[in-house]
């Protein structure tokens, strides 16, 4: 009725030429408008849209590395960036299951060489006894003798592919404990030197922090990891005059355990992978047939899943330091840290 009402005045008032031009003017103006409205909503809307049902067939066919560009402030732009985000996400997961899937073909592949070698020896010194090549009592103490350490490297192997496994797969069980550290350092130093010592190997221990610290620590697990560097020291150091030097010190939030031998050290070109598993420095097995090549790839998992970190630095003829960080809790001041 409105609308009716303001037609009847225009005619009245103007006339039926006027009304002509008037709605002529009108319709022209209309058109105008709605093609740049329609220009926008292409550009803004409908291209971006057509961009992303592009980008989902990309996706839905396994590439993940598509991005759409869009730099608009509107609902449309969030939507954008939260396929942009979806995408990466999707890229960076595709990469670690490549490199997943990497690792666990060379794992098979380590596994089978390492256990294939020491059971090719123990079946050949058993043959060899049963056929009764060795005659004399020394061949035969030497045959079991080698068969007894080939034993043991597979046991030890066993043992650590177990241990990696579970905390490859973060199934490894960690009680953690409120422990002071100088204490707890120091009974573990005392049960070292004993066997060290025995073994002519000189061991020196040195507390270099003004007062205690409180850390949360899976005492265990945290030996496991310590047990693994003195014995890299042990199994790489020279046969004789041997010496391993710890050094307990606070840097930063951090309590610090620095391991330092006066082995050969590592070559520069071989520090980056030494904490990789089944990584070995030398391509025979070191004296003692203990080394499985997951030794220091366990002391490092272990170590990180404790909020702490391991590095190491190294230098030739001179010897090799690892240092194992830790946060602080705090200051030692209740029982309740033991």
């Amino acid at each position: 009725m409105f609308t009716l009402m303001l037609l009847y005045l225009l005619f009245s008032w103007v006339g039926f030429k006027g009304i002509g031009i008037f709605f002529a003017v009108l319709l022209i103006t209309k058109e105008i408008v709605q093609f740049f409205f329609l220009l926008r909503l292409e550009t803004r809307i409908f291209e971006p849209m057509k961009n992303v049902k592009q980008g989902l067939d990309e996706v839905a066919k396994g590439n993940y590395g598509i991005k759409i560009e869009y730099d608009k402030p509107n609902d449309l732009g969030f939507l954008i960036s939260s396929f942009n985000e979806m995408t990466a996400k999707l890229s960076e997961s595709e990469k670690l299951k490549a490199e997943y899937e990497e690792n666990r073909k060379a794992l098979i592949a380590n596994i089978s060489h390492d256990l294939k070698t020491p059971i090719t020896a123990i079946q050949g010194y058993i043959e060899a006894l049963l056929d009764g090549t060795a005659t004399s009592a020394a061949h035969k103490a030497s045959y079991l003798k080698t068969i007894h350490q080939n034993s043991i490297y597979v046991n030890k192997l066993i043992d650590d592919l177990f241990l990696f496994s579970k905390l490859d797969m973060q199934k490894l069980d960690f009680h953690y404990e409120d422990v002071s550290i100088r204490a707890f350092m120091g009974d573990l130093m005392e049960e070292y030197r004993f066997d060290l010592e025995e073994r002519n190997i000189q061991v020196e221990y040195t507390v270099q922090v003004a007062a205690d610290y409180c850390i949360k620590l899976d005492g265990k697990r945290f030996h496991q990891a310590f047990n693994n560097l003195i014995n890299n020291a042990v199994q790489h150091g020279p046969e004789t005059g041997l010496s391993i030097q710890v050094k307990l010190y606070r840097q930063n939030n951090f309590v610090c355990l620095d391991i330092k031998d006066n082995g050969p050290g590592i070559p520069e070109d071989k520090l980056p992978f030494i904490f990789d598993r089944f990584y070995r420095i030398e391509t025979e097995r070191p004296k003692g047939f203990a080394s499985t090549g997951l030794g220091l790839a366990i002391t490092k998992e272990l170590v990180e899943a404790q909020g702490g970190k391991v590095t190491v630095s190294s230098l030739k003829n001179v010897g090799t330091c690892f240092t194992i960080m830790l946060p602080i809790l705090h200051s030692k001041e209740s029982e309740s840290c033991q």
